[in-house]
Order: structure tokens, then C-alpha cells, then sequence
């Protein structure tokens, strides 16, 4: 197996979160979206969700406009992320329903707790130690939350991982070959991620591969 490499927690270059707000992961990203209603179908149509690293707020507005019940509430320790962020969603015309914070976890507070729903996208990977989300969605949720955290899972070998790049990144500017070279070198595997959810007390949530270089976190909290 690939042995994993940690890279920086934030994303705070101003470079680096431009080309991510203006890439184009329109179809990933909806998917991902998409999926939520397969692994949780009954999720609520009105809700307080928490978007743990919303980063620039694409799946945060794509959220919102998928369910129009929701209030949300996004989280990112990088000011250029969520300077980017409070654009995006002020263009959709979703500043009524969509709050955007800057935490950086463990140390800082979140805005809120009892949220009926918690997200994250593309977090999990950048944590040099993985419990620091599960135990902030320990303290943001509801009883009976429902939970969906997506991320990059980690490829088996180089070889491997070359093909995903060559796939997936071989069009996009050069600092975001970087950073997902860098980000599917970080990434957890499956199997690391149940054994995290299984030590936070989570094991009631599934693990899935979603794609060739994603997987899902899904459920409701008992």
C-alpha cells in the first residue's frame, strides 16, 4: 500500500485558492452532491447543517440549491478560501441561507452545535490527525444527525496514482496537479477511515468507495 504523506492543513495561498475557486468541479462536485440522496434518503427537507471545510463554497451553494429547507453553516480555517467562498455564494443569492465562518479545528470554536445535518467535503485528507474531525462532528450533531462526509481516498501504488493523475488532472493548471498528487498522497484509505470511526465511537456510519479516487462517509447517529 501507498504509504501516506501529510500535507499542510490549510489552503491559505492566495494562488493556490484561486485556481481552486476557479476550477472547474462542476461535475464531481454535483455528483458528489447527488449521491447524498442514495446513501441517505431520508434526509430532511428542512434542517441546521454544518459544512465542516467548505473551502470556496461550491458544494456549500450546491447543497443549499439541491435543498432549499436548509440553513448552513460552512467552516474553513483559510481566509483566501473563504474570502472566495462569501463571493460565490453572494453571486447566488444565497447570503440569507448560507453563513460562512472561519475556524480553524481543534482549537477553534464552531459557530454552532445540534445540527440536524453535518457535511464535509475534501477535509478528512488535509487533518494530520483524523479525530480531529470526528470528534468536531461529535460535538456539532444533533441525536439522530445524519452525516455525509466525502473525501479522496488514497490510491494502492504509484502506478495507480499516475493513471488517476493522468485521468483526472491532466488538463488542469499546474499548482492543481500539485495539489492532487499531494492531496491523494494524504488521503486515508477505506480501511484507515473505518478504523478511525470505529475508535470515535462512530462505527454506526458506513464507509464506501464512491469513485475510482473518492469514498463516503454516511448515516444517521444513534
Amino acid at each position: 500500500m501507498l504509504p501516506r504523506q501529510p500535507e499542510p492543513e490549510l489552503m491559505d495561498a492566495a494562488e493556490q485558492a484561486a485556481a481552486y475557486a476557479a476550477a472547474d468541479f462542476s461535475a464531481p462536485h454535483q455528483f458528489l452532491v447527488d449521491q447524498v440522496h442514495r446513501l441517505l434518503p431520508r434526509l430532511p427537507v428542512a434542517a441546521r447543517v454544518l459544512d465542516l471545510g467548505c473551502g470556496p463554497a461550491d458544494v456549500t451553494v450546491r447543497f443549499a440549491r439541491a435543498f432549499p429547507g436548509w440553513q448552513i453553516d460552512g467552516v474553513d480555517g483559510a481566509a483566501a478560501m473563504l474570502a472566495l467562498g462569501r463571493a460565490r455564494v453572494a453571486a447566488a443569492g444565497l447570503d440569507a441561507r448560507i453563513a460562512l465562518h472561519q475556524a480553524v479545528l481543534p482549537q477553534d470554536p464552531l459557530p454552532g452545535a445540534g445540527y440536524q445535518v453535518v457535511l464535509s467535503n475534501s477535509l478528512l485528507h488535509h487533518l494530520h490527525e483524523p479525530q480531529v474531525l470526528w470528534r468536531a462532528l461529535r460535538v456539532a450533531a444533533a441525536p439522530g444527525a445524519f452525516v455525509y462526509v466525502t473525501d479522496l481516498r488514497r490510491p494502492a501504488d504509484e502506478a495507480t496514482l499516475r493513471q488517476l493523475l493522468d485521468v483526472h488532472g491532466a488538463a488542469e493548471p499546474a499548482v492543481l496537479r500539485r495539489d492532487f498528487e499531494a492531496s491523494l498522497r494524504a488521503a486515508f484509505t477505506v480501511a484507515e477511515v473505518r478504523h478511525q470511526l470505529a475508535k470515535a465511537g462512530l462505527a454506526m456510519l458506513s464507509v464506501t468507495a464512491l469513485t475510482d479516487r473518492h469514498l463516503a462517509v454516511a448515516g444517521r447517529l444513534s
